[in-house]
């Protein structure tokens, strides 16, 4: 029993956008600061749940499943322009597919030296997705195999687990430069001088109430028209093929983005509206969650995401070195793909690596555009 009843599906979701919004509140404080609005969320909703103030499970919940998750990936994608990703930011285009090779190997590595039952390939793909473009191929892939719904223990332990890796690789990352030991093995570029010209380190325009229409709208038509693909799909290929559903709306997302840059360039807030949804997303995940669950599972995970950013960092820093990348093409790079296009230009620019700013905000969504893809093929093709 809870406070809120299972069966208030309306009431159920109103507290997960509280609990979303609390995120948000919590990051801007200093101690909140210190955690993701992220983390905040789905703290919360662990601690709503488990002292029964909102349920554990609730028609609201499957809403959220169902219908939030697909929407993300057309919303994140809807810059997304692959000439400009590929033409104006060849090399780091080439870094970046280093360190999801290095992430796909990983997942393999890790996941073929530790069982972890009936949810191998899930996780597997799950933990492709998430360190190959972030937050937007975590939910899909979340959904796609069912661990949403089937194991929230299980997935509100490992974006925990995640969380705190994430956090603990981004650190290693801003002090790899001052390892003089290692900078000395890459070659030396000046990465002080801004030379790619673009918008996309800009701020958005303004947000209006006609821009989010035309966002949501977007967002909808390309999710309808995913599934009747997909619907089409299942229909000649069998249920198998109903697993490809998100890499069909990645496409679909992909196509406008790049043959119409500057129609799309003028949707503003799309990509924030997308991150608002993504909290409540976590937080419906979370409320699933049992505390003693949570922790005998933790663990496992630990060691887990352990071997697979090792195999990443010596196949991103090993192999690009061999490659001639520098080590600040690299730490952006492999930093787009652990943690995605928000704190990889961050970093950069915290560096000033000026003209890495701009490549890493485009590599970044260029992880949203690849991430579910591959990470849909290592679930698919996951030995039994």
């Amino acid at each position: 029993m809870s406070l809120i009843p299972a069966d208030n599906a309306v009431a159920a979701v109103a507290a997960l956008f509280v609990i979303a919004a609390a995120g948000f509140l919590m990051e801007k404080t200093r101690i909140g600061a210190l955690l993701t609005g992220a983390v905040w969320a789905i703290l919360f909703a662990i601690i709503a749940s488990n002292i029964g103030l909102i349920p554990q499970d609730s028609p609201g919940y499957s809403f959220v499943f169902t219908y939030f998750v697909p929407i993300l990936i057309p919303l994140f994608l809807m810059k997304a322009d692959l000439k400009k990703i590929f033409f104006e930011t060849g090399r780091m285009t080439l870094a970046f597919l280093l360190a999801s090779l290095g992430t796909v190997l990983g997942a393999i590595l890790a996941f073929s030296l530790i069982d972890i039952g009936e949810n191998q390939a899930a996780a597997a793909g799950t933990f492709t997705a998430t360190y190959i473009g972030g937050s937007v191929n975590y939910a899909a892939l979340v959904d796609l195999t069912g661990l949403a719904r089937n194991d929230p223990n299980f997935v509100s332990s490992a974006t925990a687990v995640d969380n705190l890796f994430s956090g603990l690789f981004l650190a290693m990352l801003a002090v790899l430069p001052g390892w003089h030991w290692l900078a000395r093995r890459f070659v030396t570029r000046d990465h002080s001088k801004v030379e790619v010209e673009s918008d996309a380190s800009e701020p958005e325009g303004k947000a209006t109430a006609a821009t989010l229409l035309y966002s949501a709208s977007f967002a909808l038509v390309v999710l309808a028209l995913g599934d009747l693909l997909t619907g089409l799909a299942v229909a000649q290929w069998g249920e198998a093929a109903g697993n490809w559903r998100y890499a069909i709306i990645t496409v679909l997302a992909l196509i406008p983005a790049t043959a119409f840059p500057k129609t799309m360039a003028s949707l503003h807030g799309g990509y924030e509206l997308g991150i608002g949804l993504s909290f409540v997303f976590f937080a419906a995940i979370a409320a699933g969650a049992d505390v003693v669950g949570l922790v005998q599972s933790a663990p496992v995970l630990i060691a887990l995401i352990a071997i697979l950013l090792t195999v990443h960092a010596i196949v991103t820093f090993g192999l690009g070195s061999i490659l001639k990348f520098s080590l600040p093409e690299l730490i952006t790079a492999s930093n787009a793909a652990i943690l995605g296009a928000t704190t990889a230009p961050a970093l950069a620019a915290a560096k000033g690596w000026k003209d890495l700013v701009t490549p890493g905000v485009l590599v970044g969504v260029f992880g949203y555009a690849i991430g579910t893809v591959i990470a849909t093929f290592v679930y698919q093709f996951w030995p039994a």
